[in-house]
């Protein structure tokens, strides 16, 4: 009997229920709990979703009685839809034609959520800047005109306001006690479809993707038009600013970034304030500290971030930071790699005094230096033409290296007190980027002052073992890890 309803199983003559009983009964135990234990969103949906918003943003362009050369309005909802720029086209129009008043055209499509029950909504930066109007639409339908109550560009946070009470405004979470691989969720308008839920997991946190602030990445289905949308965690509370998505295509590929909360609460707190974020600086440009170098050093591991170069009469060069320092710890917060150390600075408040722990040939020292405002487009100012050549000497052949003495101009040019110039290179040395017209401003742990403090330095080291040399080229420092030839 048992053997004649095998048979009809998989031949599928019996019925549906008896199938189901079966297939239940032949499951493992371990993967029907995992089975109950599934996430059902349905709950946290309903309870979040009235607190997420889509806004539309329009531009006043000029027009023309007669729009030749434009594209066909099937194609012009085509890029609005998918929240693209509409190319440019050139307008064959008479030269004389009249012109008409300027009209408002959509310029895009994105999401926010309600913070506060009085209107303040969150989005991002990149949703309403340059945009002329901003129109919010609630899930009751409801629309509003927004006013833009400010923008930060860095971390692409944005708030705007709406004249309206008594709604229903998000809880915001502890990003803290976010973890790798815990579900969360996702509310926006991708392609301008409203109120659309997408979920996954945290992939990563902390993740620098290059920009101010370190992102939380996902695998959540993010969108053109869910920018500026929640994260939302299973307590349903909002972890993150969806922001940015890695695409080849435009589409999502399962890797996508968010805001984390608090660092964008930070900002809109100074925006509904100031209108505008301030931020510390001390003047320096870093780089990362490389496993060979940190243990050439004696630093131990990889950390910290490598002085390249100091901005003349900024506050870190007033403190008496030098290129060639590695910066472990701001206010006693460890600077783990080089791009914690423009966050962690960036949130200190302009004119406040805080301590630097600096690694330094060898030892650490702890300087006191005054915090500056963040300006646009702010710089370190480029040294001019090359280093003069004197003649030559051979101290420092074994590497591959011909170099001399810093002149006073070139001092005075760079900046510098002293080092010696890279004459030639080859060998070992040119095999590890040095250059041609470089200065050599650290042997090892030892400081070389002039060819003297040269010879000297290299006559310490163990031939048999990697020299570590600190190189300025042009306004930069950077660490080399000369290997001798064998």
């Amino acid at each position: 009997m048992m053997r004649s309803s095998w048979k009809r199983l998989s031949a599928g003559v019996f019925s549906g229920l008896i199938v189901t009983t079966m297939t239940v009964a032949l499951l493992p135990m371990p993967a029907l709990a995992q089975a109950r234990q599934l996430p059902d969103f349905a709950d946290l949906v309903e309870q979040v979703s009235p607190s997420v918003v889509n806004i539309r943003t329009l531009e006043k362009v000029a027009a023309r009685q007669n729009p030749g050369g434009q594209f066909d309005p099937d194609m012009l909802e085509f890029f609005r839809r998918f929240g693209l720029p509409v190319p440019n086209l050139p307008r064959q129009t008479p030269p004389n034609h009249p012109q008409v008043p300027n009209e408002e055209q959509p310029r895009g499509v994105g999401s926010g959520f309600i913070l506060s029950t009085d209107g303040v909504i969150m989005t991002n930066a990149h949703v309403v800047n340059g945009a002329d109007e901003v129109i919010v639409t609630l899930t009751d339908k409801r629309e509003f005109k927004a006013k833009i109550i400010g923008a930060d560009k860095r971390s692409d946070v944005a708030v705007v306001k709406i004249e309206a009470t008594g709604l229903p405004a998000v809880k915001v979470g502890d990003v803290s006690r976010l973890r790798v691989g815990e579900w969360v969720v996702a509310i926006g308008s991708p392609f301008g479809f409203e109120n659309t839920v997408t979920a996954g997991i945290v992939s990563a946190k902390q993740r620098d993707t290059g920009d101010y602030l370190p992102f939380i990445q996902t695998d959540v289905a993010i969108n053109p038009g869910n920018s500026g949308g929640p994260l939302i965690n299973m307590r349903g509370e909002v972890v993150g600013i969806n922001s940015q998505i890695y695409s080849r295509s435009g589409g999502s590929m399962g890797i996508s970034f968010s805001i984390p909360m608090d660092e964008a609460v930070r900002v809109s707190e100074q925006l509904r304030s100031s209108g505008r974020v301030t931020r510390g600086r001390i003047g320096v440009q870093i780089d990362q500290v490389s496993k060979e170098a940190a243990e050439s050093m004696g630093l131990g591991r990889a950390q910290g971030a490598l002085v390249r170069a100091v901005e003349p009469g900024a506050p870190a060069d007033k403190a008496g930071v030098e290129a060639g320092d590695i910066i472990l710890k701001f206010d006693g917060k460890p600077v783990e790699k080089a791009s914690d150390l423009p966050r962690i600075v960036g949130g200190a408040k302009p004119g406040s005094r805080s301590t630097l722990t600096v690694f330094r040939r060898g030892s650490t020292k702890e300087l006191s230096v005054t915090i500056a405002e963040v300006e646009a487009d702010q710089q370190v100012a480029k040294a001019n033409g090359q280093p003069a050549k004197p003649k030559g000497s051979s101290a420092g052949q074994s590497l591959g290296l011909m170099v001399s003495e810093v002149t006073e101009a070139q001092k005075s040019e760079l900046k510098i007190k002293g080092g010696v110039v890279v004459d030639a290179v080859a060998d070992a040395a040119a095999r590890a980027g040095v250059r041609e017209g470089d200065v050599i401003l650290q042997v090892g742990n030892a400081l070389v002052t002039d060819l003297k403090a040269f010879e000297a330095a290299l006559g310490k080291l163990d031939k048999a073992k990697p020299v570590l040399l600190l190189v300025r080229r042009g306004n930069l420092a950077q660490l080399v890890v000369v290997r001798p030839l064998h």
